[in-house]
């Protein structure tokens, strides 16, 4: 099969997780993501990757589904450390207790600058911040996934991805996805 005709199969499916899914009701709730930096499936910008300010890119999602008291982030990479032959999912940043309130985390936000309560989990550099993209190889895909969530977490001060995920489980209420897309310009 082509390449066109992959990246328009991936394109395809891409959009199709961007859905929004009310797990408990198996409905689409309306709660999206997106971001003014980069279209779902397009390529982030170099600003917000290690080859150059390594700022969080600005998120925005539309309003939580009724019942919410915190949102979540998780943006990893499967793709890592080579697109055509994935090891692991290599987390670049987590965050926890996001309020509700809210509607977006500015660009930079990844660093100290979360919203009052908001705080960052551990990303798989061992750090309490964003890492962005910055793939040894290739056109990875960073999946940046918002959860709405019927809980706060309040007892995880700095989770990891698989901590965050296991204090999940039958709290999420709806979950909306961006993907970006980034392959290193000097090598």
């Amino acid at each position: 099969m082509g390449r066109s005709v992959m990246a328009a199969l991936w394109l395809a499916l891409a959009g199709a997780l961007a859905v929004p899914i009310d797990h408990a009701a198996g409905q689409d709730t309306g709660f999206a993501l997106h971001s003014p930096a980069f279209q779902q499936g397009g390529e982030i910008p170099s600003r917000y990757t290690c080859e150059a300010l390594d700022l969080s890119p600005p998120l925005a999602w539309t309003e939580p589904p009724p019942g919410t008291r915190s949102l979540a982030l998780v943006v990893d990479d499967p793709d890592a450390p080579d697109p055509k032959a994935p090891q692991t999912t290599w987390v670049h940043w987590v965050v926890v207790g996001i309020p509700v309130q809210g509607r977006e985390l500015a660009a930079g936000a990844g660093g100290r600058r979360l919203p009052t309560g908001a705080r960052h989990g551990l990303n798989d550099w061992k750090r309490a911040d964003y890492g962005g993209p910055c793939p040894p190889i290739g056109r990875h895909r960073y999946f940046f996934k918002l959860y709405a969530l019927d809980t706060t977490l309040s007892e995880l001060p700095s989770p990891t991805k698989a901590e965050l995920e296991r204090a999940m489980q039958g709290h999420i209420l709806a979950q909306a996805e961006l993907v970006g897309t980034y392959e290193k310009k000097h090598l």
